[in-house]
């Protein structure tokens, strides 16, 4: 899994999710688990993760759909 987007918006991870559903690319949001260890506050963030084989794909998705700002940087 190739990760595009570290943040703790959940609003940002779920327009993020949708736009890989409907382009059909797998993703997953990683560290979901982590708010029982900081009290449900949203201050440790969570990791948006897309297929390796796809993952320059949904970066044009995302971008497309004015997230490049939130786009961690390409990996050498």
């Amino acid at each position: 899994m190739h990760e595009l987007i570290r943040t703790n918006d959940p609003v940002l991870l779920s327009f993020a999710e949708s736009l890989m559903k409907d382009a059909g690319i797998h993703c997953f949001i990683a560290d979901q688990g982590m708010s029982v260890l900081e009290g449900s506050l949203g201050m440790l963030p969570r990791r948006f993760l897309v297929e390796d084989e796809r993952a320059d794909q949904a970066r044009r998705i995302l971008t497309d759909a004015g997230l490049g700002d939130e786009l961690r940087p390409v990996r050498g």
